[in-house]
């Protein structure tokens, strides 16, 4: 494993490796010798307080190949001996040793889907658990919509799934009601590993089990889930992986995928994904640089769900969309968002008659502005340092009252 290729570091006993916030993360850690302690200022739901590494784990990828600031400390419990993987040797890395990809990979699933399973516990209440008897009402949202292909795909997917479950004899009906077959036919055109759709179909449906992953190659993919309405999740595009947890961890599907115009993919099924790994290292970077991007915007989303004060929240939400796009945080820095506030409350998850008295007050702060019915931040440090003393007051609000019930 040691290489020449890749630095080894060494650290002494109690000494800091990376520091939580810390900009420009250019590489990652994994572990030849002693132990490490991982934890964050201020732990999120989903999350162990802190987590003790050995020789063979790994820390720091996600802010690496998502190039975002560091999410998390970590220190040498004792000397430790640590080989540096700079972002633009990941490929190398993982040539020379795919299984580590691999690793990740699954670590990296189990990760996003943790982070996801609380954030919609914490945003969307009484959400249905992934099961594929769930299908049956996924089709009864779609036939009261009218979107006929959508709802015949998931009663087909449901009497597939479970050919004997509670509602079986219902979906028979509206089948037959609908002229289609009971049986899903193939969608797509198939060719080896490419598949062909045409405009709004469902690759595949929430609920139902997957055994693949999906790269676009052409077109455009809507990521869609049904919390009482449908929710646009996503648009990919080319280049685009999708369908990677579903393989990566033998869940039912979290979320639809819908071709939004004629769409071309690739279909990596599972037993041709680790040999496609370590045939391609670039696709493994590439999912590797997906996850990190979405366990980091995960990761952002439920400290933002941590913020006890509304008006926190929605500070921290137009930072979160500086940290997204990367632009440079520096004193007098300005920038145009290039959304209103009323797209700025949906993105907090408030009502528009709650969210008028917090907008009233976030326009009170001389460093927000509105031009155009576009909100405007005349200083991003600033910005960043009201961000931080809401996130402060929240964490010293829950020790507080954590000592007070101990």
């Amino acid at each position: 494993m040691a290489d020449t290729q890749f630095k080894v570091e060494n650290y002494l006993a109690n000494s800091f490796i990376i520091v939580e916030g810390k900009k420009n993360a250019n590489n990652f850690y994994i572990i030849l010798k002693g132990k490490v302690k991982v934890a964050k200022d201020n732990p999120v739901v989903a999350t162990e307080p802190y987590s003790i590494l050995g020789p063979g784990d790994f820390f720091g990828v996600v802010s690496c190949m998502s190039a975002h600031n560091r999410i998390e400390s970590a220190v040498a419990l004792e000397n430790v001996s640590l080989i540096s993987v700079e972002r633009e040797k990941f490929g190398l890395l993982i040539q020379k040793n795919p299984t580590v990809a691999m690793k990740i990979i699954r670590f990296f699933s189990r990760k996003l889907r943790d982070f996801d399973q609380a954030i919609t516990n914490l945003t969307f209440k009484n959400v249905a658990e992934e099961d594929p008897s769930h299908l049956y009402n996924i089709g009864e949202y779609y036939i009261k919509k009218k979107i006929i292909n959508h709802a015949t795909y998931a009663y087909q997917r449901y009497l597939q799934y479970r050919p004997d479950g509670e509602n079986r004899d219902k979906a028979i009906q509206r089948l037959q009601t609908l002229k289609a077959p009971l049986k899903a036919p193939a969608q797509g055109q198939m060719v080896g590993m490419n598949r062909r759709y045409k405009d709004n179909t469902m690759i595949f449906c929430e609920y139902e089990p997957g055994e693949e992953l999906f790269i676009i190659q052409s077109g455009k993919v809507k990521i869609t889930k049904i919390v009482n309405e449908e929710v646009l999740l996503a648009v990919l595009k080319a280049g685009d992986i999708f369908g990677e947890m579903a393989i990566l961890d033998n869940k039912p599907r979290s979320a639809s995928a819908i071709t939004f115009g004629d769409v071309e993919v690739l279909a990596i099924n599972k037993s041709n994904f680790e040999g496609m790994v370590q045939a391609q290292p670039q696709l493994a970077t590439r999912l590797i640089q997906i996850l990190s991007e979405r366990i980091w915007t995960a990761y952002r989303q439920l400290e933002n769900l941590m913020i006890r004060d509304t008006l926190g929240r929605i500070y921290d939400t137009l930072l979160i969309q500086i940290e997204k796009h990367k632009v440079k945080i520096d004193a007098k820095q300005m920038h145009n968002f290039e959304f209103g506030t009323k797209e700025l409350i949906n993105m907090v998850g408030l009502p528009p008659e709650k969210g008028d008295m917090f907008i009233v007050q976030l326009l009170e702060d001389k460093h927000i502005t509105l031009e155009q019915g576009k909100i405007i931040c005349m200083d991003l440090l600033e910005l960043e340092k009201t961000v931080q003393f809401y996130k402060k007051k929240s964490t010293m609000e829950r020790k507080r009252e954590a000592s007070k019930n101990t």
